[in-house]
């Protein structure tokens, strides 16, 4: 019996110094995020599904000039840092007039000085937008740029309550765009 518990012992002592030779990467710099609608939709205690989700990366300014520098106007953004931005919908939705199925797509934006053209694509698990297919887009729709009077150090996103659904609202720097999304 002594020498069972002494080779479980050994075994679990074996698995213990393994486990802590895993090399973890260290702390992204623009650290994933997620915003529901509606808010904090998952931390109910009424059990209110959820009726979006969009999963992000939040970059930094940095002290940086963002739109029209970082972010070049008149390209494709993928709307965050790292992998695409993704939104789930729930339930069909409409944006920019088109119906839109349940499911899960990447979330991406053109930016310009004065307006936004939002763009709702099939593809996901892709790594910013060095891989993008505008055949796969779903609805692009414009959205006006609103300035703000103090600058956003990171980029957030949250949603607004509407009548007909949410809008979906985006600010970094001094910019925030609202996309209107009617849930069916």
């Amino acid at each position: 019996m002594k020498k069972l518990v002494f080779i479980a012992l050994l075994a679990f002592t074996g698995f213990s110094v393994k486990a802590q030779d895993v090399k973890f990467p260290a702390l992204d710099s623009s650290p994933a995020d997620m915003v529901y609608y509606p808010l904090n939709a998952t931390k109910a205690k009424d059990n209110t599904a959820p009726l979006i989700k969009v999963v992000y990366s939040r970059p930094a300014k940095k002290g940086r000039e963002i739109f029209g520098v970082l972010e070049q106007f008149g390209k494709v953004w993928r709307l965050g840092a790292n992998e695409n931005t993704e939104i789930r919908f729930y339930k069909p939705v409409v944006i920019g007039g088109k119906k839109i199925k349940a499911g899960t797509y990447s979330l991406m934006a053109i930016p310009n000085k004065d307006k936004w053209t939002m763009i709702v694509n099939k593809q996901t698990d892709k790594w910013g937008a060095f891989s993008y297919d505008q055949s796969k887009d779903i609805v692009r729709t414009d959205v006006n740029v609103k300035s703000l009077e103090k600058p956003l150090e990171l980029l957030s996103m949250t949603f607004s309550t509407q009548a007909t659904g949410a809008n979906l609202v985006i600010g970094w720097d001094f910019s925030t765009v609202e996309l209107p999304i009617t849930i069916k």
